[in-house]
């Protein structure tokens, strides 16, 4: 172990853990030297570049873009793919060299004398401070049914192309945003049943991810000065109508019946006591926190989650988390939200002690960035 530690180690090589480096950076901390961010991936893009290919961004590439540097457009026209989002978020990192220690998975997180152990499958890093920024996506929820399902099951995180599907009866479980995309690719070439707990909510077609980003923040700010609470994008409604989920709309397949209550053999059982037959069930029931690295600080609450204080820890001052959601920071598992989300946790930990590093050194004029076949968001 180290005589002195670094300033930071920052868990979580993806936009949250970008976002913090290029602040880390600015404020004058040198990239491998005073602060290192590990990523358990061998390649770049964080979640993105392990999500289905067909996925876009809620918002345009103006409202999409990390800290420094705005997202090149996207230039076939609406929202971005998947692959737009991976290629921009590898050159990022590039571009303030970051300098990522690729598949390097955290494995615990203990405290030390003077600051706090990060157990790596490489070794150990020994820091004054920590920032988890792991995301959800390697911790898909499955929620629990009686029975069980002789049929193909899958989890959003495990959708690739609806052309795996043609021909099939398949149920899609989950009313947000993956799921009605889902539903809407799957749908032209299957037969589907949608499933939701309660009726799905859409918004208009002219608001996409920057209204329910401010709309957010406003809340944010609202309950810190001790205001009622809004109850932020709720009133609205829940899934953004890209094209894909108009088109569906149009085709008039946008229609959800309440849960079911067993799983039998081949497809389910509803409450009124009927079965119906399928091949395949989607789960888009969403994702939980990966936080298994700091269970040995023992932090977590009742609900799964550490409480905090904006991002820092309420019970550990030297762990911040970044990029869960909400609860880390207004919309900080979005990209615009994570930058922000990160700009105020440096600032808090690192006020700027010197002059900063120039932001585009060693980078040549951005160049349009190449869609990636097979790639996800």
């Amino acid at each position: 172990m180290p005589t002195a530690p670094l300033t930071a180690v920052v868990i979580g090589g993806g936009q949250a853990g970008l976002a913090t480096g290029f602040y880390l950076r600015r404020s004058g901390l040198v990239p491998g030297q005073d602060f290192v961010i590990i990523d358990a991936a061998a390649e770049p893009g964080g979640a993105w570049a392990r999500m289905w290919p067909t996925l876009r961004t809620f918002s345009p590439t103006q409202y999409s873009s990390l800290p420094g540097w705005m997202m090149p457009p996207w230039p076939h026209g609406g929202y971005p793919l998947a692959s737009h989002v991976v290629d921009y978020l590898t050159r990022y990192e590039e571009r303030y060299q970051l300098a990522v220690r690729r598949s390097v998975a955290a494995r615990a997180v203990t405290r030390s004398v003077g600051g706090v152990v990060v157990g790596t499958d490489a070794g150990d890093l020994f820091a004054e401070h920590v920032i988890s920024a792991t995301g959800t996506w390697s911790r898909p929820f499955v929620p629990t049914y009686p029975g069980t399902f002789a049929g193909r099951q899958l989890h959003t995180a495990d959708y690739r192309r609806a052309a795996d599907l043609a021909g099939q009866r398949v149920l899609i479980v989950g009313g947000g945003n993956s799921a009605a995309q889902i539903l809407a690719e799957v749908s032209s070439v299957a037969e589907t049943t949608w499933v939701t707990l309660r009726p799905p909510r859409f918004l208009p077609d002219d608001v996409d991810g920057r209204a329910l980003f401010e709309i957010a923040t406003k809340r944010h700010q609202a309950r810190l000065r001790g205001q009622a609470d809004t109850g932020g994008v709720g009133g609205l409604g829940d899934i953004v109508m890209v094209e894909s989920v108009r088109d569906a709309r149009n085709r008039d397949v946008l229609h959800a019946r309440r849960p079911f209550t067993h799983l039998i053999d081949h497809g389910v059982r509803w409450d009124d006591g009927t079965d119906s037959p399928y091949d395949t069930i989607i789960w888009c029931t969403g994702f939980r926190p990966a936080l298994g690295h700091l269970t040995s600080l023992g932090l977590r609450a009742p609900n799964g989650l550490i409480p905090t204080d904006g991002t820092q820890a309420l019970k550990e001052p030297r762990l911040h988390l970044i990029g869960y959601g909400d609860w880390t920071g207004p919309a900080s598992a979005t990209l615009i939200g994570a930058g922000r989300t990160a700009r105020d946790l440096v600032r808090e930990l690192y006020p700027p002690r010197g002059p900063r590093l120039p932001t585009t050194v060693g980078t040549s004029p951005p160049r349009p960035p190449t869609q990636r076949g097979g790639l996800g968001f």
